[in-house]
C-alpha cells in the first residue's frame, strides 16, 4: 500500500482534481464514506495525516462500497506541512468563526477559484478537519482561503463524508459545465505551499534574532500573522525566490564581513 506520492489521474478522475486531505481522521468508516463521495464525483486523490487507527484500514475499505480506486492510492502524511507540501492553492473547509486574517467564501467562489488555477497548471487541494473539532488554527493558516458552508445556524453539523460530498460536487458542477477559456499570464509556476512554508521560515528565522517578535508572549500570534500574509499573497516560484534572496541580503548584513586576505 502507497504511503508517500500517489500514482497519475487514477480510474474516473478529470483533470485537474484537487487532492482530498484528512487531517487525523479517527475511523475508518469515516475514510471509507468520504472516499465514496470522491469517487462519485471523479475526485480520486487523498490524502491522510495520522490517520488514528492506522492505515491500511480494511473498515475503510468496506465503507467506500467498492471505491477501491480510491483506497488503494490514498497516501500517508505524517503532517498538514507534508500534505500540502507540493501544492500551489490550498482552501480549508471550516464551520467556525475565527480570530484570523482569512478570507472566507462560499463552495462555489472558492472551486471556482481553484478551478481557475489548476486549469493554468496548478496542484490543488482541500483541507477537512477532525471529526470532533475540525481543523486548528495553524493548519487553516496553511490554506489560501476558508470555505464555509451555507448551512442550518440551529444545526450545522456535519460530518466528513458530507463535506466532502459537497466540495466534490461542487468541483464536478463547474467542471462538466460549458467551457469557459482561460488564458493565464505567461509568467513563473506558481509556488507551492512549501515554497511559501520556506519563505516563512526564513523570514521568521532572520526576524526573531533583532528582537522583532515583541513583547514575547504575542511572538507566536505574530509569527502566525506574518504566515497568513504571506499565504494570502498568490505568489509565483520566481517571486518566492527573489524574496528569500532579498531576506538572505539583509542577513549578510547583519554579519561581520569575511576576513581579508591576509588577515
Amino acid at each position: 500500500m502507497p504511503t508517500d506520492q500517489p500514482r497519475d489521474v487514477a480510474k474516473g478522475s478529470l483533470p485537474g482534481s484537487p487532492a482530498v486531505i484528512l487531517v487525523e481522521p479517527q475511523l475508518g468508516e469515516n475514510i471509507g464514506t468520504a472516499a465514496r463521495a470522491m469517487a462519485n464525483f471523479g475526485v480520486t486523490e487523498l490524502r491522510l495525516v495520522n490517520p488514528r487507527d492506522g492505515w491500511p484500514s480494511e473498515k475503510a475499505r468496506a465503507a467506500s462500497s467498492r471505491a477501491d480506486h480510491v483506497i488503494d492510492n490514498a497516501t500517508v502524511r505524517e503532517s498538514v506541512d507534508a500534505a500540502v507540501d507540493d501544492l500551489s492553492f490550498v482552501i480549508a473547509t471550516t464551520r467556525r468563526r475565527r480570530d484570523m486574517m482569512k478570507e472566507v467564501v462560499g463552495p462555489e467562489e472558492g472551486l471556482t477559484r481553484l478551478i481557475a488555477l489548476a486549469a493554468a497548471g496548478a496542484r490543488t487541494g482541500i483541507l477537512f478537519g477532525r471529526e470532533r473539532w475540525g481543523l486548528q488554527n495553524d493548519e487553516v493558516a496553511r490554506a489560501d482561503i476558508i470555505v464555509s458552508f451555507p448551512v442550518d445556524p440551529t444545526f450545522a453539523s456535519l460530518n466528513i463524508a458530507q463535506a466532502v460530498l459537497l466540495m466534490a460536487y461542487e468541483w464536478r458542477r463547474q467542471t462538466t459545465a460549458a467551457a469557459i477559456p482561460v488564458s493565464a499570464p505567461e509568467r513563473a509556476p506558481p509556488a507551492t505551499r512549501g515554497d511559501v512554508l520556506g519563505l516563512w521560515r526564513h523570514m521568521r528565522d532572520a526576524l526573531e534574532p533583532t528582537g522583532y517578535f515583541q513583547p514575547p508572549h504575542m511572538a507566536e500570534r505574530m509569527a502566525q500573522n506574518l504566515l497568513l500574509i504571506l499565504a494570502d499573497a498568490g505568489w509565483d516560484a520566481a517571486q518566492v525566490k527573489a524574496l528569500r534572496g532579498i531576506v538572505a541580503h539583509f542577513e549578510r548584513l547583519g554579519r561581520p564581513p569575511p576576513p581579508r586576505s591576509g588577515d
